[in-house]
């Protein structure tokens, strides 16, 4: 069980629950651990780091930094740069480490710190354990360098340029003729995303792209759409593209300024490329929150699924398990893992907008792919020694069953315990909006009588 990192590194309010002196240990620790681990060999370890635009992003850089330093290792900042874009220099520079210091699309009080092995990957659960055994005990650090051996700044010369020219080879397509309205959240992608569509020849017309240190996700990126719905609408675009603060997740919308999920995206791509033999094993990887409607279609498609449990690194973990090129999840992180090694929402909308434009069809026309089958959440009360064993209650397995019988195909029943709160999520997915309401309804009550 971790106890400071979670699915997505570590995270908490900066300055309070993520502090400077947190930072700094981290620093320590994951250059002690993750030089044991690196491929390189090298005695010298070399560390990559990016944040987004939050305001705390200096002062945990700071930390940060010095703590890697305090071990020897030698640090390239990179600045406000897309998490993927770390990902991808620290591959790039040859580093042993990549460390991205953001909150994703969590408000702006929230910061992140999580790290990237020297191939570009999340660290696996038993590194981040081992980081985790130093963070309680730092005087099982005893090491500080010193003369020579003490770490120092690297510079390199625009590291924003390398990760452009890197997109720009994904894709072969001109966009010239075509417009797009971008909205970075604010964040990471603020520079990057609109200049690589303006390179490739796009019209851009940008909106979230005026970070303060204090906007990041505030009314507008991948979470908060309606802005860039009306501006779709009034700039008469092609394609609205919307990221969040550290630009790994794309949410798109169509020509109508309607919301095209990760789900339909993910879809879209896959069907292209199984019909240019680049889906691997023609499988796509999604999650357990995958819209039933995915499902439904993928198999008149003749795309195969691979479902795993909620959070990319379990969709990535499949991936590299089983050899698979694409898999993501509803919420719009997409992994293209041809070409990167994590969610990467820059290069999705890249590679989304190349199949609109050589389709010569509209994106609404695209997203009618499949059908969004109506879902109903409703949360149950329960204590929390039963929140993680609902299952193990005959009854309630029982219950579940008779009500997807009931539905015969053509919906599910999806239940998750909250990682806060003595509740479990109950989720009902069929075509009937009425009938599913009633069911999600009468499950919920059904659990908190059994299990409360």
């Amino acid at each position: 069980m971790r106890k400071y990192f979670g699915t997505d590194g570590v995270r908490g309010i900066a300055n309070k629950e993520l502090t400077a002196e947190l930072a700094y240990n981290l620093g320590r620790a994951g250059a002690f651990v993750l030089q044991k681990h690196s491929e390189h060999g090298s005695d010298r370890v070399k560390v990559v780091i990016g944040s987004d635009t939050r305001i705390s992003k200096d002062i945990l850089s700071m930390a940060l930094s010095a703590g890697f330093m305090s071990m020897g290792a030698d640090v390239i900042d990179a600045k406000v740069l897309p998490t993927p874009a770390v990902a991808y220099l620290t591959k790039h520079y040859k580093a042993d480490i990549g460390a991205v210091i953001s909150a994703s699309h969590n408000p702006m009080e929230y910061n992140g710190i999580k790290f990237f092995n020297s191939k570009g990957f999340k660290l696996a659960d038993e590194i981040e354990l081992e980081i985790e055994k130093y963070l309680d005990d730092m005087s099982l650090l005893n090491e500080y360098p010193t003369h020579e051996n003490i770490g120092k700044r690297m510079k390199v010369t625009n590291p924003e340029e390398a990760y452009i020219e890197f997109l720009k080879s994904c894709v072969s397509t001109d966009f010239k003729g075509m417009k797009v309205v971008i909205d970075t959240a604010n964040g990471a992608a603020y520079k990057i995303a609109p200049e690589v569509f303006a390179q490739l020849g796009a019209e851009v017309v940008c909106i979230g792209c005026q970070p303060t240190g204090t906007n990041i996700n505030a009314n507008c990126g991948s979470t908060h759409t309606k802005n860039l719905e009306a501006m779709v609408v009034e700039h008469k675009a092609d394609l609205g593209l919307a990221y969040d603060g550290d630009a790994d997740r794309l949410i798109a919308i169509d020509e109508m300024g309607q919301i095209i999920d990760g789900d339909k995206i993910m879809l879209i791509c896959a069907n292209d490329m199984k019909a240019k033999n680049q889906l691997k094993k023609d499988t796509l990887v999604v999650t357990v929150m995958s819209n039933m409607g995915l499902h439904v279609a993928a198999k008149a498609l003749g795309i195969k699924l691979a479902v795993t449990g909620v959070g990319d690194r379990y969709v990535l973990e499949e991936m590299v398990k089983e050899g698979y090129s694409l898999g993501g999840e509803q919420s719009g992180h997409m992994i293209f893992l041809d070409h990167i090694t994590t969610g990467d929402g820059t290069l999705s909308s890249l590679l989304f907008a190349e199949i609109v434009k050589n389709s010569g069809k509209k994106a609404s026309e695209l997203s009618k792919i499949m059908e969004i089958y109506p879902q109903v959440l409703i949360n149950a009360k329960v204590s929390n020694g039963n929140k993680h064993t609902y299952m193990e209650n005959q009854e309630v397995a029982d219950k579940i069953k008779l009500l997807e019988e009931k539905m015969d195909g053509q919906g599910r029943v999806l239940i998750r315990p909250s990682g806060t709160e003595p509740l479990v999520r109950v989720m009902l997915e069929g075509k009937d909006q009425n009938q599913i309401e009633v069911m999600a309804r009468e499950l919920a009550d059904f659990i908190e009588i059994k299990l409360g």
